[in-house]
């Protein structure tokens, strides 16, 4: 089955997430991908509203993870596929990635990724990955100082444009194994934004780059490495 019949496209939803939740339900099958050109109950990490006004990108993607490794390396891996693209776009500042689901261009947030588990027993039966990627929509003036687009930096990208390209990069994540290779750790290390920061959350101490199973390894004492499966993260110098 090609990529043009696995997509559902929408001008309007509440959630590309619940629309693509349903899909599953009845049976859809991996790579199947609901966009929206606009949401109306986008949501983000720790149960945020997550802005979805007409000019991003806002991509619901079916993954049916072999096992449970494989789903917790999942939002890394659609990160890296994320950075990938924007990098084709050329005249952009440093594309990095923070741990465990965002996308930052110039040190702030371009893209933020969200991957919701359905199980089946003691694994995932499916894996809904929500993508929300500023592309040419407005930015709320809230989160401005944090926040940003790609228009600002390519004045004719668009959503569609972006799409045409990230859902063959998506795919290729299907084909991988369960824990993340030498040439992901790699990749990711090249673009860590936590690398060498003092962290105040999850734990205390200073980013020392992510495991093969995706954990952030966090050196809290001398030679002293925690590996933490998930969390907030909260830099030092943030903490007021």
């Amino acid at each position: 089955m090609n990529q043009a019949a696995l997509l559902h496209r929408h001008d309007q939803l509440p959630s590309t997430l619940d629309t693509l939740h349903q899909l599953a339900e009845s049976g859809a099958v991996a790579g199947t991908a609901v966009v929206a050109v606009e949401q109306t109950a986008g949501r983000g990490s720790r149960g945020r509203i997550w802005h979805s006004p007409r000019g991003g990108l806002w991509l619901a993607w079916l993954c049916r993870p072999t096992s449970a490794v494989a789903g917790e390396v999942l939002s890394l891996r659609v990160g890296m596929a994320i950075a990938s693209v924007l990098d084709q776009l050329g005249d952009l500042p440093a594309v990095e990635l923070k741990w465990p689901n965002d996308v930052l261009i110039g040190g702030k947030k371009v893209a933020g990724i969200l991957c919701e588990a359905r199980w089946q027993g003691g694994a995932p039966g499916w894996i809904a990955v929500g993508i929300g990627l500023n592309v040419q929509n407005p930015i709320p003036d809230e989160v401005r100082s944090t926040a940003t687009r790609l228009g600002d930096f390519c004045s004719d990208v668009t959503a569609d444009s972006l799409l045409t390209v990230l859902l063959p990069a998506l795919e290729q994540i299907k084909t991988l194994p369960p824990e993340l290779t030498p040439a992901e750790l790699a990749c990711f290390a090249g673009r860590d934004f936590l690398k060498g920061r003092a962290l105040r959350q999850p734990v205390a101490g200073v980013a020392r780059g992510i495991d093969g199973a995706g954990s952030l390894r966090v050196e809290v004492a001398d030679g002293i490495v925690a590996e933490v499966r998930a969390g907030h993260v909260v830099l030092e110098e943030s903490v007021r």
